[in-house]
């Protein structure tokens, strides 16, 4: 989806932290939404709506989201809503009501503590519910055998997932992480994103709202989505990216990308399905704070256009098994 020239969004604050308190996410949220309004400039009274991103699993309780809207004050009253997903799709639902010219302002925060229980296995629940989920396969078993078929594909090699490793890492070098045991063959410790408690928050205003602000703008947004069953697509490619990027306006002229890649091997099918050439700088990201993660790189996506170190940057997240779901966010410079 592209926006008009009259009804612009940009991205105009972001914060994250990596660590979340108490279920809750109150006491880590309400810093990191202080840290996103101050650079946005605005106040809490000036948001015109808010979105989360979150999920009762991980905390545990059914409404988990309705407490961590204490972080966000009583007064003023405020229009709300929550996505049971990453956060980056509550950012989508924002990016809409804003264009509908129902809000002028909007604070998208998600938040997650994946560290409370036992995540690989708690992941099994978005699996094929007749299948697959009653087998309760982990989640780093799921992706062995999907990193497994890549490499039988001819697609990629350990070598090269330990490269990929070793650029999120910078103190590592290749032929030192591929001494490492295996986790989950061909799967190393490296190779799976560290599970993370956090929290992030990303601040949009429509362009009459922006006024001499740093910003970036959103000039697409796509989100598509696979097969769940994992015999009713091809696991060594993912067509909902390659869509999901179309729908966003296309990658031309992107300069770095910020991919939501859990483990080492998808990073390298998100790169081939997305068309990005190796000029294309990645922004690296060594944890997976879950229901932040993806909100995170259309941050820091924004962040590399706004500190001028990128004209265009990409944003990807995504959710379900095994790149199931993909989210891309474009964004740019100029208007």
């Amino acid at each position: 989806m592209n926006g008009t020239a009259e009804s612009r969004v940009a991205v105009i604050g972001f914060a994250a932290a990596d660590a979340s308190v108490t279920t809750s996410g109150v006491e880590t949220l309400v810093p990191v939404f202080e840290a996103a309004l101050g650079q946005a400039g605005l106040e809490r009274r000036e948001i015109d709506f808010w979105c989360s991103g979150s999920s009762d699993y991980l905390a545990g309780r059914a409404f988990s989201f309705v407490n961590a809207v204490d972080a966000i004050g009583a007064v003023p009253p405020i229009a709300e809503s929550h996505v049971e997903m990453d956060a980056a799709w509550a950012l989508y639902e924002a990016y809409i009501k804003i264009l509908a010219g129902e809000a002028s302002t909007a604070l998208v925060y998600g938040f997650g503590k994946g560290t409370a229980g036992e995540l690989a296995r708690v992941l099994a629940l978005q699996l094929d519910p007749y299948t697959v989920a009653p087998l309760w396969p982990d989640s780093i078993s799921v992706a062995a055998l999907q990193a497994r078929l890549g490499i039988d594909a001819g697609l990629y090699s350990e070598r090269d997932m330990a490269a990929v490793a070793a650029g999120r890492e910078k103190a590592s070098c290749v032929e030192t992480l591929l001494d490492r045991p295996y986790l989950r063959m061909p799967l190393r410790e490296h190779d799976v994103a560290r599970v993370a408690d956090g929290a992030s928050a990303v601040v949009l205003a429509a362009a009459d709202r922006v006024g001499g602000r740093r910003a970036a703008w959103i000039s697409g947004i796509g989100h598509r989505v696979d097969p769940q069953g994992f015999g009713e697509r091809d696991l060594t490619a993912v067509p909902s990216a390659s869509a999901a990027a179309a729908d966003a306006g296309g990658l031309d002229g992107v300069q770095v990308a910020a991919l939501h890649a859990p483990f080492t091997h998808q990073e390298l099918l998100l790169r081939r399905a997305l068309g990005l050439p190796d000029s294309v700088r990645t922004v690296a990201f060594g944890a997976d704070a879950m229901f932040s993660a993806g909100l995170s790189r259309i941050g820091a996506a924004a962040g590399e256009v706004m500190s001028g170190r990128a004209s265009v940057a990409a944003a990807h997240a995504t959710a379900g098994p095994l790149l199931q779901q993909n989210l891309v966010c474009v964004l740019r410079s100029e208007s």
